[in-house]
């Protein structure tokens, strides 16, 4: 699925026993599919922050977060826009990995800045970060391999920082050189 027929909320709640809970029993009630949910405490150990990533299609924007406002627990909602947020996930992938393929295997997890963390006799266990694409890139290569198990975290965002517009500095003129 494409990245505009989801939306990224940034929901930053309460850190207390069962508002994960309320949030996603909210979403199951309206029938609102979560494709992915990730959450965790923030600086402020008062706060979690929640990234819910929700199938345009099925949970209009302006329903869900008109929902999402009515919980107590809610404190702020954001919606980040994928070119205006900085974006990772973690995968963990075992793959099938004889001796022939080992190499190929782990120049691939080299090309993808992946790390290899356990090694059988017959598989090895990889982990890598990035991006959605990035981490769907490496599945459909691996996946000529024999993928024996995958395990993605879901989404976390924050936005990206505003910068400031380069200043110019006054440079002093030359006079023009005449050719000859």
């Amino acid at each position: 699925m494409s990245e505009g027929q989801h939306h990224i909320l940034s929901v930053l709640v309460e850190n207390k026993f069962g508002v994960l809970s309320r949030v996603s029993g909210l979403f199951a009630r309206r029938g609102f599919n979560i494709v992915s949910l990730a959450v965790s405490p923030t600086e402020d150990e008062r706060f979690s922050r929640m990234t819910i990533v929700v199938d345009a299609e099925s949970a209009p924007l302006e329903q869900i977060t008109k929902q999402l406002n009515k919980l107590i627990p809610v404190i702020k909602i954001a919606e980040l826009a994928p070119d205006q947020a900085v974006e990772r996930e973690l995968m963990l992938v075992t793959v099938k990995a004889t001796p022939e393929a080992r190499s190929q295997i782990t120049e691939l997890a080299s090309i993808f800045q992946a790390r290899i963390d356990d090694v059988g006799h017959d598989a090895m266990t990889i982990q890598v970060a990035g991006t959605p694409d990035k981490l769907d890139a490496m599945t459909d290569l691996l996946t000529p391999f024999g993928i024996v198990e995958l395990q993605r975290t879901g989404r976390i965002a924050l936005p990206k920082l505003a910068r400031q517009p380069a200043k110019l500095r006054a440079v002093r003129s030359r006079p023009a050189q005449t050719l000859a």
